[in-house]
């Protein structure tokens, strides 16, 4: 989370109560108008105090739409009671809730069973608060083997882990708390993730693993898996390094499944130790929750794990955070078992139907140019065409704002900083209607901002708070 600082100068600002809050005497709730950064001398009534968090909460943007955003921001109204229902639950008191428990254990069963581990009754699993959480934990046991493997050279010698430089930033978060050297394959020309050949040159004795992503943030586009499993086998055949391969599918681990039930990616390659997923994504659950699996017991080492009482049993438990509600694993129960393979096929599919449809309207305008097209995550990338000089793509972002669509507008990092673009993320919600919405305004927008005599954004840095 942002870390927050209190306010340069203590603030004595008040907040604003309009005389009909009052239930029964309008004047009733405006006796004290309650300070913004220091807690009220005294209580105000329920409505009061709902209305003014309200009022607040109306400047935010539409959820709906913010393309930005990978995270789920439409559910049915039964799975919002049903988490309604949950909220109050601890989920790490298993033997207070052996029910919620129960629902955990099944979606880690399940998740196994859709990603091809060999024996998915082997596999082992644990929900997670998103896929930060889960990387973090996959990234722990990643160093931790290495660390047993190498344990007359640790710690004098330094962990490092291979990725593209397309990664999500918990991945840096994860080598700087954790004291492992980012080993980051950069782009090259129209290559915006990992190259497997790259990855595998990077690798040492002192490699706890190579990241894989499906997909990437910055594009939406797949990374070759099996390709690197293979370079990595090849590895292994020249030197005999054993490197294990992680497959970050915070998004794609949700979609790949159902639209491209061929692509080889998952537990069918032997390399892949372990996998990550979103529920909150294209799990298609609100936030937030995630997933971490590993192909089987060996993959995480038992000192990892914590053991709690369950039921007058034993409960393995493996986690950064402790208490959470679990009203988001109850909600994931719900959809896989409200959507199913087919449901679930029917929605990812629809979801790329739309992202793909939305990428060619774009092209045929004439002043974009696609880098991905939706046809992998239900996600693509574009930049201005080659003759565009009176915009950019920070220009766009920003005009699209005043509509209320939330498109991010980003530089790619080394060695592709010359290249900047927008971004639009498909969600199950997010429908051909409005689909259609956003073009018409685009449409509109293009005349005036073709008249322009040069791009108008000085500081690009400032232009967006968009962040991996």
């Amino acid at each position: 989370m942002a870390l927050h600082k209190g306010p340069a100068k203590h603030e004595e600002r008040t907040m604003s109560v309009n005389p009909f809050f009052g239930e029964a005497n309008p004047v009733s709730g405006m006796i004290e108008a309650p300070p913004t950064h220091r807690l009220p001398d005294g209580p105000l009534t329920p409505a009061t105090a709902y209305q003014l968090v309200h009022d607040e909460l109306m400047l935010d943007g539409n959820s709906r739409l913010n393309l930005a955003t990978f995270v789920t921001t439409w559910m049915e109204p039964q799975a919002g009671v049903l988490m309604g229902e949950c909220r109050d639950k601890n989920m790490i008191d298993k033997d207070e809730y052996p029910r919620t428990a129960e629902l955990e254990r099944r979606c880690v069963a399940m998740l196994a069973d859709l990603w091809n581990a060999p024996d998915p009754s082997a596999a082992v699993g644990c929900s997670t608060t998103g896929s930060s959480e889960a990387c973090m934990l996959a990234g722990m046991a990643l160093k931790r083997r290495w660390a047993k493997r190498n344990a007359d050279r640790y710690p004098g010698a330094r962990p490092n882990l291979v990725m593209g430089i397309n990664v999500q930033v918990c991945w840096e978060k994860f080598c700087a708390f954790w004291e492992v050297e980012a080993r980051l394959v950069p782009m090259e020309g129209d290559r915006f993730h990992l190259d497997p050949q790259a990855a595998a040159e990077l690798c040492d004795e002192n490699t706890i693993g190579v990241v894989g992503i499906l997909g990437s943030t910055f594009d939406g586009s797949y990374e070759p898996i099996a390709d690197l499993c293979a370079a990595l086998d090849a590895l292994q055949e020249r030197t005999g390094l054993d490197i294990p391969v992680h497959v970050d599918g915070a998004s794609g681990g949700m979609v790949a499944p159902f639209l491209d039930p061929d692509l080889e990616w998952d537990f069918r390659l032997p390399r892949v130790a372990s996998i990550n997923t979103s529920g909150h994504k294209y799990g298609l659950v609100y936030p937030g929750v995630g997933w971490a699996l590993w192909r089987d017991a060996e993959a995480l080492p038992e000192e990892l794990v914590f053991r709690v009482n369950y039921l007058g049993g034993d409960m393995p438990t493996f986690a950064l955070n402790f208490s959470r509600p679990g009203a988001q694993v109850v909600a994931q129960y719900y959809t896989f078992l409200r959507l199913g393979r087919e449901g679930y096929r029917a929605v990812q599919q629809s979801t790329r139907d739309v992202a793909t449809s939305l990428a060619n309207g774009i092209a045929q305008l004439g002043d974009f140019r696609l880098l991905t097209h939706g046809d992998q995550l239900p996600v693509f990338a574009l930049t201005t065409a080659d003759g565009v000089t009176a915009y950019d793509v920070f220009d766009v972002s920003r005009r699209l704002r005043e509509g209320g669509w939330l498109v991010p507008a980003y530089t790619f990092p080394a060695n592709r900083e010359d290249l900047s673009v927008l971004r639009v993320v498909c969600r199950n919600g997010f429908s051909h209607d409005l689909a259609d919405l956003f073009l018409d305004d685009l449409t509109r927008l293009l005349p005036q901002l073709r008249r322009q005599p040069h791009p108008l954004t000085r500081d690009k840095e400032a232009a967006t708070g968009f962040h991996h």
